[in-house]
């Protein structure tokens, strides 16, 4: 495979770093990786990754998405610090000196903020491998901050409460009644991918909260799938299970009523008025639980459907977010459902296009069930005397 395809192959499915770190400078392990035994303490990151230092004492599953939120922040790849096929080596600079900043920016936090991770690596980075350390001359007027904050609340237009548009985003679907009568879906389309590359994909749901999904790649079938308790990655020969925090964001995705749930899933909720999505005005709603990063939801103002989610991963270093957005909405079996969808992260998109949808047919529970692990190689025959 090229490295081109190799690159596509790993990304479109959102595991560059998953199997590129999962599987490469980590110590011996099988095949399949494990979570740790419920009510087990978490792995440490010393524990399974070879030479690892500034972050050795964070669980083991926080640390790719910690080297995920560093690509993000500034634009590179594993290549950019790590030696291909031996990530434990110290041969490149910029390894060395992301120490020296991880170390710098923890120090800020704690001195100024009480440890509160306010400053992170994009802060500066803003993207690029290097903080630009001159104000920026803009052909556009700047707009200058008077420091008086933000405009009163008797200055705001009145919003919908959010019980209110979740209702309606409720009843532009179909009902709860509709959604209740959905047992099974099978979704089959077309991957459109880096460069306007295109693959076939299919998604299998079955309620309340199973999913999976299958990218045909040119190198093999990337898998993404929640069995009602454990989210779960795929391609050939290797699988990975997902982290608590990465199996709830596929449970959420897997649920066939989350239109019906979602009040019920967060304490508190905020409405303000959203930004426009492709020329459509939206009011936007956060669900926020203590302790746990806000789900952002974008609804338009007229039909009351959900236009676009923002969902946010917890690193040790910052938050990584993944955006949806639905579009091309049609009736089917009696709910709307949205026929294309758009997932992006940073450094990271491709879309979805549904061409055909089979709902309420048999589909059996054992093609959710992540595979075992692969035996192990035989140890070589000794020559013959």
């Amino acid at each position: 495979m090229t490295g081109n395809g190799l690159k596509l192959w790993l990304l479109i499915g959102g595991m560059a770093l998953s199997l590129c770190l999962g599987f490469s400078g980590v110590k011996a392990q099988s095949s399949l990786q494990q979570s740790a035994p419920s009510g087990a303490p978490p792995k440490l990151a010393q524990e399974q990754f070879k030479n690892i230092q500034t972050l050795k004492c964070i669980p083991a599953d926080q640390v790719v998405p910690s080297m995920q939120f560093i690509g993000a922040s500034l634009g590179v790849e594993c290549e950019y610090c790590h030696v291909h096929g031996a990530m434990e080596k110290d041969d490149k600079k910029p390894k060395v000196t992301a120490r020296k900043m991880m170390a710098m920016m923890m120090a800020i936090n704690k001195d100024n903020f009480e440890g509160r991770r306010e400053v992170t690596c994009f802060s500066c980075h803003r993207g690029a491998k290097d903080p630009v350390a001159i104000p920026i001359i803009s052909d556009e007027e700047p707009k200058r901050d008077n420091g008086e904050g933000k405009k009163s609340a008797e200055g705001k237009p009145a919003l919908p409460a959010a019980d209110q548009l979740l209702d309606k985003y409720l009843a532009a679907l179909g009902g709860a009644d509709a959604l209740q009568k959905i047992s099974t879906r099978v979704q089959k389309g077309t991957v459109i991918a880096f460069g306007g590359e295109r693959f076939p994909v299919e998604v299998y749901s079955k309620g309340p909260d199973k999913r999976l999904s299958i990218m045909h790649l040119k190198g093999g079938d990337s898998i993404t799938a929640f069995d009602g308790n454990q989210g779960w990655l795929g391609v050939p020969g290797r699988t990975h299970l997902m982290s608590a925090e990465e199996s709830a964001a596929a449970h959420m995705d897997a649920d066939l009523t989350f239109a019906a749930h979602l009040k019920t899933m967060f304490a508190k909720f905020r409405v303000d008025a959203g930004e426009k999505i492709n020329g459509q005005e939206t009011f936007l709603v956060v669900g926020r639980n203590d302790g746990q990063p806000p789900l952002q939801l974008y609804f338009e103002r007229q039909s009351g459907l959900l236009l676009r989610l923002v969902r946010f991963a917890e690193t040790p270093l910052g938050r990584n977010p993944t955006q949806i957005d639905y579009a091309d909405y049609r009736d089917a079996g009696g709910v709307k459902l949205p026929f294309r969808w758009t997932l992006a992260r940073p450094g990271n998109r491709f879309t979805i296009q549904i061409d055909q949808i089979q709902q309420n047919i048999p589909v059996d529970d054992a093609k959710f069930v992540a595979p075992p692990p692969a035996p192990p190689a035989a140890e070589p025959k000794p020559p013959a005397p």
